[in-house]
């Protein structure tokens, strides 16, 4: 490789590594998302000095061609110059009635049918499972704990667990209490009990749009109404529609993603969340926190929920550990300290409990070290999926394609040029064996009927590239008889 270096030459040292980077990302030696070599490595390698590499490599970096990331390196990103990010949806100035359980039941069978390819699921975690991990606990604590582990567990769940939950908490500076915690069946299960908690049938309830869909289908099984407040696909909420909506409507709670936004992977700055906890408590309105991605950001600096800005208690948090740990495993929780009595009597009614066996699990793996192990690597494979994901869609689907650019959780939120119908997209792909989420299910007055939801949360292999190209396919046959049809 030295050879590529001709000290000779007129060009700068690093301006040449700068070139010799660039050039093997072109060829395809290098992918985005990839590692770049060490400082030490690459001088070895072609035999310069580390500053002239790591000159090179902060130029990359400023060129914004690669990422620095502390403790772990440099890595090459995708090229953002080749995309948009998807365009804000126009301002919904009225509660609607959500109708959404039929499209939601289609994307669930195209995800569980037999060999399919779940480009469609949001699952994170399986981009890199702590199976052995879990299985080695599971056999642990069986052995330990014998036919107890077996029996119904506490109504509000294993004690150990939620003391746990709430140590973690008051790192962050949240007052938790374990007795503010009820552990559920998963976040799903958390937002039922939360939503019930302090609305009911006819009420207006203010969600994001795009939201994820489990938060629509049940507002309509619980004969609520849908407020659709925009957002950005980089930066969240929109603060004057939000207090716009709550000024125009009698909203009786809000549903809001704390961090990382389902479908678009947005992270909204501390300030924002800060700002949007302040309006909403202000007019005394319970807020209910989506938090299943919050530890999955890519941000650098600490995170905290909107729960740790709540002045008056009106804030529920809904998380689980099925997008970082295990999604079979059903163990998710609600935090709150003005509704659990509520939330506690609901959760009696709908489950009883939540299985023993898998918290002990839990428990132990949070408890040994392993799951914060587990997660630092998690987030790692992560980002440089979604890096790969970017460059092969960009390189593969119609020009004018626009792409957010997730700061977190597992997924892409994807914006078709216009012609194009996702709905006649997901019907392709499930033909070809490949899952999608049309756009439409995450808007309860059926906007983004030109997006989609992909993942890339999975372990990254040749047949994901081959099916994100087929999906460019497909996707330009669509916008090419539309435009025959239009001529």
């Amino acid at each position: 490789m030295s050879s590529m270096i001709n000290k000779n030459s007129q060009s700068f040292l690093y301006q040449q590594v700068v070139d010799l980077i660039q050039t093997m990302q072109s060829s395809g030696a290098l992918r985005s998302g990839d590692k770049l070599p060490s400082l030490r490595k690459l001088s070895h390698q072609l035999n310069i000095s580390i500053p002239t590499v790591k000159q090179a490599y902060i130029e990359l970096e400023r060129l914004g061609k690669v990422e620095a990331r502390p403790k772990s390196g440099y890595f090459l990103k995708a090229v953002e110059s080749l995309f948009n990010s998807p365009k804000r949806a126009s301002f919904v100035r009225r509660p609607v009635a959500v109708r959404c359980q039929s499209l939601v039941e289609q994307c669930y069978q195209a995800v569980h049918a037999p060999n399919s390819l779940q480009l469609g699921t949001s699952h994170p975690v399986m981009a890199n499972p702590p199976d052995k991990a879990l299985a080695r606990i599971m056999r642990r604590v069986l052995a330990q704990q014998g036919p107890k582990a077996m029996l119904y567990g506490p109504m509000d769940g294993y004690l150990p667990l939620k003391q746990q939950l709430a140590q973690r908490y008051l790192q962050q500076g949240i007052d938790a209490m374990p007795d503010d915690i009820i552990i559920t069946n998963g976040a799903q299960e958390a937002l039922a009990i939360a939503l019930q908690s302090v609305a009911k049938s006819g009420d207006i309830i203010a969600v994001e749009s795009p939201t994820y869909f489990g938060i629509l289908e049940l507002i309509e099984n619980l004969g609520m109404m849908a407020l659709e407040i925009p957002t950005c696909s980089n930066a969240g909420i929109c603060l004057e529609d939000l207090q716009h909506s709550l000024d125009s409507h009698d909203v009786k709670a809000c549903i809001f993603s704390s961090l990382i936004n389902n479908p678009t992977g947005s992270l909204m700055t501390t300030e924002k969340r800060r700002r949007i906890v302040d309006i909403i408590e202000s007019r005394n309105i319970p807020l209910i926190e989506d938090a299943v991605y919050g530890e999955l950001h890519f941000s650098q600096t600490i995170e905290l929920p909107m729960q740790a800005y709540s002045t008056k208690g009106l804030v529920i948090t809904c998380s689980s550990f099925s997008k970082t740990a295990a999604p079979s495993y059903r163990v998710g929780w609600i935090l709150s300290n003005r509704y659990e009595e509520k939330a506690k009597g609901l959760k009696r009614a709908l489950s009883c409990s939540t299985s023993l066996l898998n918290q002990m699990v839990i428990y132990e793996f949070v408890r040994s070290g392993d799951y914060d192990r587990h997660l630092k690597r998690l987030i790692q494979v992560l980002r440089v999926n979604k890096e790969r994901m970017l460059a092969v869609i960009a390189r593969h689907f119609p020009e004018n394609t626009c792409l957010s650019n997730p700061q977190g959780g597992g997924v892409i939120w994807l914006e078709l040029p216009v012609g194009c119908d996702v709905i006649d997209l997901f019907r392709k792909s499930v033909e070809a064996g490949i899952s999608i989420t049309p756009g439409v299910l995450f808007s309860a007055t059926g906007k983004y009927k030109r997006c989609a939801r992909i993942s890339y949360g999975l372990p990254w292999d040749a047949r994901v590239e081959q099916a994100i190209e087929q999906l460019g396919v497909f996707a330009g046959e669509l916008l090419n008889e539309q435009c025959v049809t239009t001529h």
